[in-house]
């Protein structure tokens, strides 16, 4: 079974001399390409990379606690950015071997 992870997260492109440099400034995470266009595509193959890579060396928890992120309340009171925000979405496949129920600890 196929299961897909979707990140929203905050991404600015600047042109620099003949590149456009792509970040994602909350995982420091960033890349760079010809058109801005590229350097976005580019940016969310590195962040593939990279959340795919702390999970297969099982430290995306700490990786992400690091970098300042806390689960989201629904039911708190809601805060907004005072500018706007361009975000990029960076979907993460899995594979899901079926398991009984009593093997996952979840």
């Amino acid at each position: 079974m196929e299961v897909t992870l979707q990140f929203k997260l905050p991404a600015k492109v600047a042109k620099r001399r003949h590149l456009f440099l792509a970040s994602c400034p909350v995982l420091d995470v960033h890349s760079q390409g010809e058109t801005e266009k590229e350097a976005r595509e580019n940016l969310v193959e590195a962040l593939t990379v990279f959340f795919i890579s702390c999970f297969e060396r099982e430290t995306l928890d700490a990786v992400l606690k690091e970098c300042g992120f806390k689960p989201h309340r629904a039911y708190k009171r809601k805060t907004t950015s005072p500018t706007p925000q361009t975000y990029i979405n960076v979907l993460i496949p899995f594979f899901v071997t079926q398991r009984s129920h009593h093997e996952c600890h979840a």
